[in-house]
């Protein structure tokens, strides 16, 4: 059973950049057809998608955000990180990452998810 866990600061301050990683266990996050995914929950935009990575390291992007989004990982400790620079108060949020095997819109297994406040 593959398990997700976020973590970071729950605080960044106006036009500072968000870090967060996600740490995998139960499966190798370079196991084939894996993708995986961060994605948001705001007061107003909903669930919103902000990124991916597949197993392959490729990268994909909201348009909307890709300006400011930066997804990468590490093989050796089996993890993957978002950076978000350049933050507003609009940025806060529940932030999830969350697996998609095979079918890339079907996010089967996700984080808890972490709170992050941007403060003005």
């Amino acid at each position: 059973q593959v398990q997700l866990q976020e973590s970071g600061p729950g605080l960044v301050n106006d036009s500072q950049t968000l870090s967060l990683t996600c740490t995998v266990s139960g499966g190798s996050i370079t196991t084939d057809y894996y993708y995986f995914a961060w994605i948001r929950q705001t007061p107003g935009k909903g669930l919103e998608w902000l990124g991916a990575i597949a197993y392959t390291g490729s990268t994909y992007y909201s348009p909307s955000l890709k300006s400011r989004t930066s997804i990468s990982r590490d093989t050796y400790k089996n993890q993957f990180s978002l950076h978000v620079n350049s933050v507003t108060p609009e940025d806060t949020g529940v932030y999830y990452c969350a697996l998609a095997i095979v079918v890339t819109t079907n996010y089967e297994y996700w984080g808890q998810g972490t709170q992050v406040t941007v403060s003005s």
